[in-house]
């Protein structure tokens, strides 16, 4: 996701208030932003004694203890504004780094710069405190997180009723999150306050800046506001040396080999039976996707009827029908749905703040990104107070995820090499990196928490997750929590020194929740080796269903499904897929538009979401089923895979509005097949196989 802009006048006072909102400037030390540090002595407060402005840059002389400091920098480049509510333009959230720090004055600022008022610190915590007055709860323990885009603050009152802002990674564990707000819902609430503050002080500038007292690496000392845009940017303090290193750019593909190397030697010592097993299933199943015949060419002389009004089909006799395909009942749990990262990963955070004993975490990708190294300073941390925190890692996953970088990376960013070690290092965080015999993975995404709440979906611990992705998670409770619990006991064991062994010998018998008056039947479905329950489950769904199939999903590349939703449509079911258009891989994007192009030969409707959906959710005439999987090969034969399915009307019509009814209207349908090239069927065939 691109990082456009600046704040608007609302949205700079908001932030600002949260990096320096405490009680008393000059006692206590205001709280950082997220990647600082805090074991950093609290500096002096910058004090601004006169500030320029022009189209381009930007001037600010300031006082820090006994000196006087000229800083700035440019913000034209950074900055672009864009259309906001009401037609209003608005920026950000935008950070403008302090650029430069000199003891010499500037030259001359250009003739065209406007000099701006500017305001005290005492000026800056009347405003915030009046503002603050009508955002949060008045009840003990709770407070609100502010979303920022590109970070995320938990305000509340503490227990002397002084008001507290701190990032949302550093939530006090006895605090629970109230609501969550976007940036947009502060601007509403705030403008006209601040309109009405400053004309109460008879101050008719339009251009004002405040010093807020904020301190330390990554303060935010300034707060620009121009009230006739309106916009407002916050200045922030940048750290001396305290990025993370990685030393040498060739270190993850030395790791990569590495592993490899690893996953195929020593590993196989540890893990000879399950080793030698994935090697037979994947040659067996290679030979069988070479030898299987192009299935839609056959569907080609059928006619394509109406969609069909028939009803949908029996829900009961289905569930049946899974208990004899998977060997095993439903579970018992509730789900609740957490779409993109902002509403994931704060409630995620709010979770793991409270945790008590133990965090359990399974995941595909950790990567070592400014967001992910946050998150695992909040993990260390959580580590040292006590709480039992395992990470298990995918080896190929979060080492090939180190080498990429995302497009809204801070250019200035450097992270840690090692993404195993750096979660080890000064913390009691216990890691271990699963192996890839013969490249498969451990594609499951999994978070137990107490062993009493757990979260699973498809999102891994990333910027691109946070911030930029469209995605689906689940927070489950009940009965449901101890498969998931279990299902992590099993791979833990597994990626241990002895692995097999292990394994083999370890009891994993542990007490799951109690049911709740609330819970209903809830199925964890799994691909694992010679058992691929995720892939069989849908494919009998689609060939079971009479009204209606939606799949929303990033990566259709398995011939197979793509024949049963032909088969579908062709006997009058209404089969809609939504996809992206552009995907992160590029190969999977000429994967997709094939596939596209496919379906819409055989009367399937298909939606190109506008941007970078990872969502893997699927309904079936009012079966649900989403997790982990993709529409692909890997997920559907080779990975380790887990999603979750139920037939409760109310959980399956909450997810049908919240995500395929809204995503559905937000995507373009298209009505005339993608241009192909020769080489698209080439990438197919290799895509097939690997991707």
């Amino acid at each position: 996701m691109e990082r456009k802009s600046l704040i608007i006048c609302l949205c700079g006072s908001v932030a600002l208030v949260l990096a320096a909102c405490v009680a008393d400037p000059d006692q206590v030390q205001y709280p950082l932003l997220p990647g600082s540090f805090p074991d950093r002595a609290a500096d002096e407060p910058l004090v601004a004694d006169e500030a320029y402005i022009s189209d381009t840059d930007f001037w600010v002389r300031f006082q820090r203890g006994p000196e006087t400091v000229y800083g700035g920098g440019n913000w034209a480049e950074r900055i672009q504004l864009e259309g906001g509510p009401a037609g209003a333009p608005y920026g950000g959230p935008f950070l403008l780094p302090l650029q430069y720090q000199q003891p010499e004055r500037w030259p001359e600022p250009p003739d065209e710069r406007h000099a701006i008022r500017l305001l005290s610190i005492a000026e800056w915590k009347a405003f915030r405190d009046r503002f603050f007055e009508m955002l949060l709860p008045p009840e003990d323990g709770r407070g609100v997180v502010l979303n920022f885009n590109i970070d995320d603050y938990f305000l509340f009152y503490d227990e002397q009723g002084r008001f507290q802002s701190v990032p949302m990674l550093d939530k006090p564990g006895d605090y629970a999150v109230s609501r969550s707000l976007p940036f947009t819902e502060f601007m509403r609430l705030g403008l006209p306050l601040l309109e009405q503050y400053l004309d109460a002080r008879g101050i008719a500038e339009r251009r004002v800046a405040f010093n807020t007292g904020d301190t330390g690496d990554y303060s935010l000392p300034f707060l620009y506001v121009n009230l006739d845009i309106p916009v407002a940017v916050f200045v922030r303090l940048p750290p001396e040396g305290r990025q993370f290193r990685t030393g040498n750019k060739s270190i993850p593909i030395v790791q990569t080999a590495g592993h490899v190397a690893g996953s195929h030697t020593s590993a196989i010592v540890f893990r000879p039976i399950s080793s030698v097993y994935r090697l037979l299933f994947v040659a067996t199943d290679t030979v069988t996707e070479t030898i299987q015949p192009d299935y839609l060419v056959t569907l080609e002389q059928t006619e394509l009827p109406p969609v069909s009004a028939a009803a949908p089909m029996d829900l009961v006799d289905w569930e049946r029908r899974l208990d004899a395909l998977t060997g095993r009942g439903a579970s018992q749990g509730s789900i609740h749905y957490l779409v993109d990262g902002e509403e994931f990963f704060t409630r995620f955070i709010d979770a793991l703040s409270a945790a008590r004993s133990s965090i359990h975490l399974r995941t595909y990708i950790f990567d070592n990104d400014d967001y992910a190294t946050r998150f695992g300073e909040f993990l260390k941390r959580r580590s040292q107070e006590g709480v039992e925190v395992r990470v298990l890692l995918d080896g190929l996953g979060t080492i090939i995820s180190t080498i990429e970088q995302q497009e809204s990376l801070p250019e200035d960013y450097e992270g840690p090499s090692s993404v195993h070690k750096y979660l080890e290092r000064d913390s009691k965080v216990d890691v271990r990196q699963a192996a890839n015999p013969w490249l498969t993975g451990d594609h499951v995404k999994t978070a137990t928490i107490d062993r009493s709440i757990a979260f699973t979906g498809g999102m891994n611990i990333a910027r691109e997750y946070r911030y930029d992705w469209h995605d689906l998670m689940m927070e489950l409770r009940g009965p449901v929590v101890g498969v998931l619990q279990e299902e992590f006991d099993k791979a833990w064991a597994h990626a241990g020194f002895l692995g097999d062994y292990t394994y083999l010998f370890r009891s994993f018998d542990h007490p799951a929740p109690e049911p709740e008056e609330q819970d209903y039947p809830v199925r964890v479905l799994f691909t694992r080796v010679d058992d691929p329950e995720i892939f069989m489950a849908q494919r009998e769904a689609i060939r079971n269903a009479r009204r209606y199939i939606y799949v929303e999903n990033a990566y259709f590349t398995d011939d197979a499904m793509l024949y049963e939703l032909a088969r579908a449509r062709r006997r009058g079911v209404d089969v809609r897929v939504i996809m992206p258009l552009v995907t992160d891989r590029g190969p999977i994007t000429r994967n997709n538009a094939l596939a596209a192009n496919a379906m819409l030969a055989h009367g399937i409707r298909v939606f190109v979401y506008p941007g970078m959906s990872h969502v893997k959710a699927a309904l079936f005439d009012g079966w649900a089923c989403l997790g982990s999987a993709n529409w692909d090969r890997l997920s559907f034969r080779i990975n380790k895979e887990l999603n979750i399915a139920t037939s409760h009307p109310p959980a399956v019509r909450e997810l049908e509005e919240r995500l395929f009814e809204r995503d559905f209207a937000r995507s373009v349908e298209i009505t005339e097949p993608f241009p192909e090239r020769w080489s698209d069927y080439l990438i197919e065939l290799v895509g097939d196989y690997v991707f």
